[in-house]
């Protein structure tokens, strides 16, 4: 019996669909014309002028500290609950299903509960309260990934190592460890690619003297599409790949 060629028509399509815009805009920032409708030639023009433009860097730069603090933070949290609740114990399940409310939840509704959180907390907008909303969404991704190796790790080396006379810290760093770090950094870059790319969530949060790079480029969008906005944002592509292709290669290094 022939083979229906629709399924392979029809995801060629919808990946069309998807990626072709993004296809445009990288290509499109390596035009040396400002003019959508016209090819004006290969050029970095629109890199350099980016580079030289401070008001970027310094979004960027908040943007690296807000993800790698929450990443870490939450790569903390996200691995003590997944050892914690390990083994069946009360409440263990309602926790693991909890836990994946933050990304669920529509952002603009997270962002607007953090809004008013913070506000009757009379807490300063700025750094703090990124992180502590990035932290929400973080935790969830990281968790998924290292539960998963905790259900399969060995308890046998960890056992023999506390019954040579191992504290359970240097077991823990000795043994346990090792075995998550690939789960764990696999979470984080998943986490960092979010937290990087986020956009909704931190206008509710952000404070007026703390810009981040997807509301920089957000605020700039609003006055008009410029080809240095183009490369910034494949600038930010690239990054996002990067850090899924690294979680896809450290997952694929667990399973062996």
């Amino acid at each position: 019996m022939k083979k229906s060629k629709f399924p392979l028509i029809y995801v060629a399509v919808v990946t069309a669909i998807l990626y072709i815009p993004i296809i445009v805009a990288v290509i499109f920032s390596f035009n040396d014309s400002r003019l959508y409708t016209t090819w004006g030639g290969f050029s970095l023009r629109w890199y350099e002028t980016l580079f030289k433009d401070e008001d970027i860097f310094e979004a960027l730069l908040n943007s690296l500290l807000v993800g790698f603090t929450s990443c870490i933070l939450s790569a903390v949290i996200a691995t003590a609950a997944a050892l914690g609740f390990r083994k069946k114990q009360p409440f263990s399940g309602i926790f693991k299903s909890t836990s994946m409310i933050p990304i669920m939840v529509p952002e603009i509704i997270l962002g607007m509960a953090f809004l008013v959180f913070f506000h009757f907390l009379n807490l300063p907008f700025g750094f703090i309260t990124l992180v502590i909303a990035h932290m929400t969404f973080c935790i969830p991704y990281i968790y998924l990934q290292v539960s998963t190796r905790v259900a399969s790790l060995d308890i046998a080396p960890t056992e023999a190592a506390r019954m040579l006379g191992a504290g359970p810290l240097r077991a823990f760093f000795t043994i346990t460890l090792p075995d998550l770090l690939p789960s764990i950094l696999s979470g984080m870059f998943i986490a960092f690619a979010m937290s990087f790319d986020d956009v909704i969530i931190s206008m509710f949060v952000v404070g007026p003297k703390f810009n981040t790079l997807p509301i920089k480029i957000y605020t700039q969008v609003k006055t008009g599409i410029t080809p240095e906005i183009n490369a910034l944002c494949t600038l930010m592509l690239l990054v996002t790949v990067i850090c899924l292709g690294a979680s896809k290669l450290l997952k694929g290094r667990k399973v062996k």
